[in-house]
């Protein structure tokens, strides 16, 4: 079974380079959110095998959704967090809040599907 995708990310345009560069990997993307409060609630509707996750969204702060995320018990998706937001600190904290990889923007396919690879090895 091909893991499934959540992304939530506020820009439309990223949004659309995640989506094709999973997909072409042979992953289903599952659903997208532009914003914070709508990405917690699909996370938890759908429960997807991986988040992709920015951290400067319209609402909230990437690492405080990552904090929803990894203390829900019957959640077990698997976070990475993609960001312009480079701070070796912010990088840190989102690694040790539970975040199996933080990509910095601008990335690559390859990058992406890479740390999707390593997060399911």
């Amino acid at each position: 079974m091909k893991p499934r995708i959540l992304i939530i990310e506020d820009s439309m345009y990223m949004r659309t380079l995640i989506s094709d560069a999973v997909q072409a990997a042979g992953y289903e993307v599952i659903g997208q959110a532009a914003n914070g409060e709508t990405g917690i609630d699909m996370a938890l509707e759908l429960e997807p095998d991986l988040i992709t996750l920015d951290n400067i969204l319209p609402d909230m702060i990437g690492l405080d959704i990552l904090k929803v995320i990894k203390s829900e018990e019957n959640l077990n998706s698997k976070v990475i967090m993609i960001s312009a937001v480079g701070q070796e600190s912010v990088v840190q904290q989102g690694l040790a809040l539970g975040a199996e990889d933080y990509i910095l923007k601008p990335f690559t396919s390859d990058q992406v599907v890479a740390a999707i690879q390593k997060a399911f090895a």
